[in-house]
């Protein structure tokens, strides 16, 4: 897809959010399966089901996706669309480039092993790699910009209320 292709793509959804706001907003839904007798939870995508159990670190046998890695996985996938689409929209060249995540747990949180080690992430970073003849000031645009427009990114750095709850109901499909 080139620029004009994207921009014009773009254009009939922004008059449409434009005349009408509420028609910009959508629920995205993940679901899962329990597995019964395992440690496991089958998640359908909009391409396939994976199967998630635990991390080694935490048990689990490494056959199976981990939710950590998904998480960290969902990031790169979220920052390397809106790095090619940024840089599509700038008319900024990109003949090759990796996306870089990585994120620090201390397991002992999870484990329940010491209340005062956090669960979950403590630190995630973020890295492009690029080869680009963009000069120094367009790359710092295009960075600055798909900081700004990556979903995943933003999610975590300003993270929503979230919720939780259970209910106790017969299992439905």
């Amino acid at each position: 897809m080139d620029a004009k292709q994207l921009r014009q793509n773009q254009a009939v959804l922004k008059a449409r959010y434009k005349q009408r706001p509420e028609s910009a907003t959508l629920t995205l839904r993940a679901r899962g399966r329990v597995l019964q007798n395992d440690v496991a939870l089958k998640i359908e995508t909009g391409h396939g089901k994976v199967t998630a159990g635990l991390h080694p670190y935490t048990g689990g046998s490494g056959e199976l996706a981990c939710s950590g890695d998904m998480m960290l996985e969902s990031l790169a996938a979220c920052a390397g669309v809106t790095l090619g689409a940024v840089a599509t929209a700038l008319g900024v060249a990109i003949r090759e480039g990796y996306v870089h995540v990585e994120g620090e747990l201390d397991f002992r949180g999870t484990l329940g092993m010491d209340k005062s080690v956090p669960v979950g992430f403590r630190a995630i970073r973020l890295r492009f790699d690029i080869d680009s003849d963009a000069s120094p000031d367009q790359l710092d645009t295009l960075l600055k910009l798909t900081e700004r427009y990556c979903v995943i990114f933003q999610t975590l750095r300003q993270p929503p209320a979230v919720s939780v709850s259970l209910e106790r109901a017969g299992v439905t499909a």
